[in-house]
Formats: structure tokens, C-alpha cells, sequence
């Protein structure tokens, strides 16, 4: 840490590792066969890591394909110099067609009218629409019924202005593989794919893997895999964790802005819910707080690690700052802080670490939304 550049302007920051990223797509890259393809998820800045830096390094590896969630995601892709195929997953407003085809992001269709409009613009463009047509079979989220997916090819690929270059359906519960639900799943998207078929239609690249079903079912591959959070060393699941090791991507650190020793029974932060106790303590505060991905129900509850040791955190976790405490005992003398050295959120400082898993569990959530909370405002800085 001591050689790479520092924010500037703020002292927080998240540290995103591209060596572990490209060993992580390399890792997923090496589950595949020859002809099978990876498509890389990098929505929501690529889970709080940095869509377009992300990119750049999974391609650099053999990323295939991105997906991402909104159209401007896919715009700020090709912005930045993206130019690998980028799959829009989900069917934007009928507004949106221009931007699609200009920067040639390929949508997710399941409505006649958008299909059809899209054929139009393509059209007008003077070149064809490549879409993805989801399938629904379970998740109840998106997608054409598997049940009614001939009728709909039918009802749109007669437009000149329209190519399927892919049919796929998502998973709810490919964490167990072996259950009914997931099973059921599979059936049914079989049953769609060779329904179309049948009836002579073209699939495109079919795919229907997300990261966990990825790493747990090798018999559901097919023509590509969509890997989202197990790019970023996050596991998606137990059972995928103890079949395949991942390097997390992300760190979060901060330094100190303040320290002081407030007198015993001053209280901290606002509300005054934590007390400055008989013993010796020093109080340090960081600015990073509930606005930087912080949540503030973790007030009180969470540990930071300063010099290879956990040390609470105290007080309510405010907007933009919070606050932990140095305590010292006889058997457990901490050096105290200084202005400016710094702090580990997320991460690992010496033979300590704190997860983001330990952090989702104290939330009571899961590993994705911590990420793409701590990648909504702060810089980030790229090893």
C-alpha cells in the first residue's frame, strides 16, 4: 500500500486487485470447453468494482460477451472503449431502440410490441437487430412462457429487421442443483429450446448458467455461461465455495482523519450509544460512513482492523464518517493510532481479514449487495 497512489481528495477508497480478477475469470474460463463461451456480468459497475477497468481485464483474459442490467451501463461500456459483445438483460422502453442500435448492445426481448419496433429501427438504421429472447421457466421474472415460445418466434422473426443470436432462461435456486425446483427448471428450457428448434427456428447461443450453476452442473453449460459474482472472489453460494476457491477482488480502507481520548462516560457519535468506559481508550475516526456502503445498522457491531488487529467500532455510524475505539487492557496493548495511518474495512491485513460474507452476515443480507454499496461513491484505486 505504501507505493500505489492514494485518493486525493478523500481519505477512503476502494482497492479493486486485477491480478485476482483475470485468475478468477481464468478459473471460470478453465471449467469450459473449447467452444463454449463466457459471458462476463458487469452490471451495477461491475458489482461495485468498475465496469469499464473490469472489462478491460476480464477481456484481457478471455472474456467472451458482458451483460449488463440498464442500456446506459452498456453505453458507458462502449464509452470507454469497450467492444466485445455486450447483452442488455432486460427489454428496455421502446425509447431506447437508438441507443441500442447505435451503440450496438443487444436487448433481452419477451413483448411482441418492443420486438417488433426494434425491427423497425434496425431497419431504419440500415442494419438488423440482434436480440436475446428470455424464457421463462420458473423465476416468474421475465421472459416468454416456455410453453408459448414458438408462437412468439413466430409472431416476430418474419421482420427482416430482426436476428435471434441467443435464447436463455435464469435460475432461482442453482445453489442446489440437486432440488426439484432446479431440476424442474432445466426441463422446461429444454423443453422451450427444442421446441424451437423443431419448429425451425434458429437459438442463437443458447445459455442459461449463472455463477453457481456454473461451478455445480456440468450438464447445463451449453453454449455459454453467464459468471457474475464469482468473478469479484465472492462465493455464490456454500456448496460452490467448497468446490471452487476464489480470490476476492475488493478491499476497503480509509485513513485516520482524528484521534482523541475522550474522559470516562463521554458518549460517541449521535444518540450517545456507546460510553467511553473506565478503561483507556482512544477514539479514531474515519470518513467513511453509511453513504459509502457503511449500512448503519452494523453501529456498534462490527470490527476494522488496525495493525493486523480487530478493534470495534463504536458509536452510531454516521453519513459520511464513523468512529472505532483503541482500547487497552493488560494482556491486550494495541500501539495507539496516529493522524493518517490507515484502516482496513474489508480485507486482509496481515494474518487478519474481515469478508465481505462477514459483513453480509452482521447485515443480514448477502455478499452482492455489500459489494455494489461500498462501489457507489468511493474511489476506487486498481492494483
Amino acid at each position: 500500500m505504501s507505493t500505489m497512489k492514494m485518493p486525493e481528495t478523500r481519505w477512503s477508497w476502494v482497492e479493486i486487485d486485477r491480478g485476482a480478477l483475470r485468475r478468477n475469470v481464468r478459473a471460470y474460463k478453465n471449467l469450459l470447453g473449447p467452444r463454449q463461451r463466457l459471458c462476463c456480468v458487469i452490471k451495477a459497475d461491475a458489482y461495485g468494482h468498475g465496469a469499464i477497468e473490469c472489462a478491460r481485464a476480464m477481456h484481457s483474459v478471455g472474456a467472451d460477451m458482458f451483460a449488463v442490467a440498464t442500456v446506459m451501463e452498456g453505453v458507458r461500456l462502449r464509452e470507454g472503449g469497450i467492444s466485445a459483445p455486450i447483452l442488455l438483460l432486460s427489454e428496455p422502453p421502446v425509447e431506447a431502440i437508438p441507443l441500442l442500435l447505435e451503440h450496438r448492445i443487444m436487448p433481452t426481448v419477451y413483448t411482441v410490441e418492443f420486438a417488433l419496433a426494434y425491427g423497425e429501427g434496425a431497419v431504419q438504421a440500415g442494419t438488423v437487430g440482434a436480440y436475446h429472447l428470455a424464457i421463462e421457466t420458473g423465476m416468474n421474472r421475465i421472459g416468454v412462457h416456455y410453453t408459448e415460445v414458438v408462437e412468439f418466434r413466430r409472431s416476430i422473426d418474419f421482420h427482416r429487421g430482426l436476428e435471434c443470436d441467443g435464447v436463455f432462461t435464469h435460475f432461482a435456486t442453482a445453489d442446489d442443483v440437486d432440488g426439484w425446483d432446479y431440476k424442474l427448471q432445466c426441463k422446461r428450457f429444454d423443453e422451450a429450446v427444442s421446441a424451437m428448434r423443431d419448429a425451425g427456428f434458429d437459438c442463437g447461443t443458447v445459455h442459461c448458467d449463472n455463477t453457481p450453476a456454473t461451478m455445480l452442473d456440468t450438464t447445463t453449460r451449453y453454449d455459454m455461461v453467464r459468471v457474475g459474482i464469482g468473478l469479484y472472489g465472492l462465493q455464490p453460494c456454500e456448496a460452490a465455495a467448497a468446490h471452487m476457491p476464489l480470490e476476492p477482488v475488493m478491499s476497503v480502507r480509509a485513513r485516520i482523519t482524528r484521534t482523541t481520548h475522550p474522559a470516562m462516560g463521554e458518549g460517541v457519535s449521535y444518540g450517545f450509544t456507546y460510553r467511553v468506559p473506565r478503561t483507556s481508550v482512544q477514539i479514531c475516526t474515519i470518513p467513511l460512513g453509511y453513504a459509502d456502503g457503511l449500512s448503519r445498522v452494523l453501529s456498534n457491531r462490527m470490527d476494522v482492523l488496525y495493525r493486523g488487529e480487530r478493534v470495534r467500532q463504536v458509536g452510531n455510524i454516521c453519513m459520511d464518517q464513523c468512529m472505532f475505539a483503541i482500547q487497552q487492557t493488560p494482556i491486550h496493548q494495541i500501539p495507539e493510532a496516529e493522524h493518517g495511518d490507515i484502516v482496513t474495512i474489508i480485507g486482509r491485513d496481515g494474518d487478519a481479514e474481515i469478508t465481505m460474507d462477514e459483513m453480509a452476515r452482521l447485515r443480514g443480507t448477502i455478499n452482492y449487495e455489500v459489494a455494489c454499496d461500498f462501489g457507489m461513491r468511493l474511489e476506487k484505486v486498481y492494483l
